[in-house]
């Protein structure tokens, strides 16, 4: 019995050993990864990145080489102090950067390649490729730089920097070292522009040294380029209002409300693109990321929600004549503001009583407090009035994202009865309560973006097309959402009132002085109330500066929204510069010399200045107005010079 035991002991444990063989051998060269094998070294080809070109086929983004030290720890030879002072001075690094470079290399992977240091110049190149052979473990690796061929749209066209490790946990198509867009269109279209790296693998020796291709080349892959892309930025338009933008702050959206194309797309302070490209990337960005008071990096177009103010009384107008509350021609009286309960909402004197015409173009308060009232107050409940304006308003891109392709945004706010319900709780509020939502204050938040969007809309009398910046990607086609009309709630007989209005605006209205001979433009001034915690104290500000505007009156070419931070009115800075840029689009040249030299001479960093300082805000909040040098103001009329050879 214990010999049959001990027989078939062994006999199992032989099946089990010739069973494991036979799966190695048939089975297990499946789960071969030649990626994983450490006999095999990976040589990485980058490919070309795509160009970026602006809607005109100006150059805007190509690619320069560049040359990065690679290491592989274990591979490193021992050096001396003087050997690696040497190297150190060569790659420009202290020694406490070597080392602590090399041992960040070897947590990552004593075996594998890693970069040490990045971004090399080729006068460095040159220096260095000559004594490379004396540092055993280290090799140059060559790849692309982008290389801005301009010094605007540092928003819009982003930068590039390396992965970090959450990036390459999430995409292992990336490396240590690798490059990926950051923001702006590098970061949207990064698979695009990007390409896909091409590879050799290299057979080695059991001594660590290259011997020869492994598998003769054939698993080899040579690089794909990237694809070059056009966007829909007009190069000019945007220098131009990065020009105007200058010593303000702020953000300017400018569409193209036929195919809702972004022409500008303008953040105000910007910044030179070239500062984020090579060694000095890093230091440059920390500077940017760390000026909280300007923030340069903050795309103020795309993020900041701002409220609204009287460019938003024109959905309100258009609400009301859907939903028949109120005809054009009806009148409501106004004696310098709108009074409900013991409170009263302001206005600015003008005639009265004011129909649908006046209301739009002298921004009378009590006649879109009025209005806004009957909207709610037609439903049985404010709530239900409440959702009913809300899904209104939403149908023509606000409160949302827009759905569009760039890399930052902001949802904005519309509020509904829910908003209400939580801060006074259910069935306890009435449309009084929400007054200031009829003259776009209250709880209504918006983008620049999001009102461009809106005054394109209204210009083409009640649909849009989702705003985007990509105008083509070679040899693909515009995905259909940036196609594709989106219809408001507003019937398209209700638009040519309110337009009328608009255009009003500037023959008659708050923005009379802005008129530019010839071109038929519908406009809408607003000021908005600006609050900041100073010292724990919710402080009123200068009040903000907005204008929102189309031009040519039918079939508009241009939609413009403009918000200049502490501008005060808006006619005094929003409502020039968007006049000026809708001319410098439509004509090519200015007209208007008196409102470019107004915009251009005067400053608005004082302003930015006194919540630090405590200099007071002034009579009202109203804006002091600060001159620039005559030196200064050269300096930009030779900037304004150069735009036309974009």
């Amino acid at each position: 019995m214990r010999k049959l035991l001990l027989l078939t002991t062994v006999l199992l444990v032989g099946l089990v050993f010739i069973g494991r063989l036979f799966y190695l051998q048939v089975y297990g060269g499946y789960d071969y990864d030649v990626y994983e094998d450490n006999a095999i070294r990976k040589v990485y080809n980058y490919p070309k990145r795509g160009y970026v070109y602006d809607r005109n086929g100006k150059l805007l983004v190509a690619n320069q080489p560049s040359y990065d030290v690679m290491v592989i720890p274990r591979e490193v030879k021992p050096m001396d102090s003087l050997e690696i002072n040497e190297f150190c001075q060569l790659l420009k690094i202290t020694r406490e950067d070597y080392d602590k470079k090399l041992e960040r290399a070897t947590n990552y992977s004593p075996r594998l390649s890693s970069p040490f240091v990045s971004q090399l110049s080729k006068s460095d190149y040159a220096v260095l490729q000559e004594k490379m052979r004396k540092y055993e473990g280290f090799y140059i690796q060559k790849r692309s730089l982008r290389s801005y061929q301009t010094t605007i749209g540092a928003n819009v066209l982003g930068d590039i920097g390396e992965v970090n490790r959450g990036i390459i946990s999430k995409q292992p198509y990336y490396r240590l070292g690798d490059l990926i867009g950051k923001q702006g269109i590098e970061q949207t279209y990064e698979k695009t522009l990007r390409g896909v790296k091409g590879i050799k693998f290299i057979q080695k020796d059991r001594f660590n040294k290259d011997i020869e291709p492994f598998k003769e080349g054939k698993l080899d892959t040579l690089p794909v380029p990237g694809k070059d892309i056009t966007i829909t930025i007009d190069a000019k338009l945007q220098a131009y209002g990065e020009l105007l933008m200058t010593n303000k702050r702020g953000g300017i959206i400018a569409i193209e409300p036929s195919s809702g194309e972004i022409l500008a797309m303008i953040s105000g302070p910007s910044y030179n693109p070239n500062l984020l490209v090579g060694r000095d990337r890093s230091k440059n960005f920390s500077k940017l990321y760390n000026d909280s008071i300007a923030k340069p990096l903050f795309d103020r177009g795309l993020q900041a929600m701002y409220p609204p103010g009287s460019p938003f009384k024109t959905l309100n107008a258009l609400v009301a004549l859907q939903e028949g509350v109120v005809t054009e021609d009806e009148r409501f009286s106004c004696s310098l503001g709108y009074r409900y309960g013991n409170r009263k909402m302001g206005c600015h004197a003008h005639r009265s009583p004011v129909n649908m015409n006046t209301g739009v173009s002298q921004s009378c308060n009590a006649y879109f407090a009025n209005v806004y009232r009957r909207i709610i107050d037609k439903y049985d409940s404010p709530a239900e009035g409440m959702d009913n304006w809300n899904k209104h308003i939403k149908s023509f891109g606000l409160g949302n994202y827009l759905n569009n392709d760039l890399s930052v945004g902001q949802p904005g706010k519309v509020p509904s009865a829910e908003t209400y319900d939580r801060g006074y709780g259910k069935n306890r509020w009435y449309t009084t309560f929400t007054i200031s939502n009829a003259i776009g204050q209250g709880e209504v938040l918006a983008t620049p973006i999001q009102l461009a969007n809106m005054a394109a809309a209204i210009g083409n009398r009640g649909y849009y097309y989702t705003p985007h910046i990509i105008k083509n990607i070679e040899g693909e086609i515009i995905p259909l959402k940036f196609t594709t009309p989106k219809r408001t709630t507003i019937d398209n007989e209700h638009f040519e009132p309110v337009v009328q209005g608009m255009f009003d605006v500037y023959n008659k209205g708050t923005a009379e002085m802005l008129r530019v001979k010839g071109i038929d433009i519908c406009g809408k001034t607003g000021t908005a109330e600006n609050f900041a915690i100073i010292d724990s104290v919710k402080t009123q500000l200068t009040d903000h500066s907005i204008f929102v505007a189309f031009a040519p009156k039918d079939n508009p070419k241009i939609a413009i929204a403009v918000f200049v931070e502490n501008g005060y009115f808006g006619s005094r800075f929003a409502g020039r510069m968007a006049s000026l840029m809708i001319e410098y689009y439509i004509r090519g040249e200015i007209t208007r010399k008196d409102m470019e030299s107004f915009v251009l001479r005067y400053s608005l960093e004082h302003e930015y200045q006194k919540p630090f300082s405590g200099e007071p805000f002034g009579i009202n909040r109203q804006t002091s107005l600060e001159a620039i040098s005559e030196e200064e103001y050269q300096k930009l009329m030779r900037l304004k010079a150069e735009i036309p050879k974009l």
